[in-house]
């Protein structure tokens, strides 16, 4: 199941795709100024909602070691009391001491082994919610970056078009009025 950015990302790449190549251009595009805006928009309310579900994640993974800790701690706290239990026996106190020691081994050892594996799990989730995130934002930034270019580089064509015609319709009033400045426009003479 894809998130909405992904969904946001394919239609940006599909819009792309659908749009009309710039004249006289086999890689520059003419694009919708608004409806881009609008895709980037969404984009934007839309990821920091999935920041926050990854947040959840790491914080689900904060309570797994919670709890681990808790039932370790218990464990270590019911080998504990257990010990003290049979040390207080008179005759069995040499064998209560040893078997509560290995309780208490037991305890920490299976605390330790289930504080690790949700460590494990919950760095794993981490780094999973960031690989996903930067993916995303790193094609975001793609998409963007390929539509600054774009954009840039049709507005300097239209410009240097501009430029070019404002060149050549100066030359021409020259041509027709060699003795005055073309560019002060046509004044006549008392």
């Amino acid at each position: 199941m894809s998130s909405r950015i992904e969904e946001i990302i394919d239609e940006m790449e599909e819009y792309i795709a659908s749009c009309k190549y710039q004249p006289l251009s086999n890689t520059k595009i003419i694009v919708n100024r608004e409806e881009i805006e609008d895709m980037v928009r969404e984009l934007r309310v839309k990821t920091p909602e999935e920041v926050k579900r990854y947040q959840k994640i790491i914080a689900n993974r904060d309570a797994i070691l919670s709890d681990a800790e808790q039932k370790a701690e218990a464990m270590v706290q019911e080998a504990q009391e257990t010990s003290e239990k049979l040390t207080n026996e008179h005759e069995i106190t040499k064998n209560a001491a040893a078997m509560a020691e290995e309780i208490v081994n037991t305890a920490k050892k299976q605390g330790e082994e289930i504080l690790a594996r949700a460590t494990a799990q919950a760095n794993t989730i981490r780094t999973g919610a960031i690989d996903y995130t930067d993916d995303l934002l790193a094609t975001l930034q793609g998409i963007i970056g390929d539509t600054i270019d774009s954009a840039g580089a049709k507005y300097g064509n239209l410009l240097k078009s501009l430029q070019d015609c404002y060149d050549v319709v100066n030359s021409n009033r020259a041509e027709l009025h060699p003795q005055q400045d073309p560019s002060q426009g046509s004044e006549s003479e008392d």
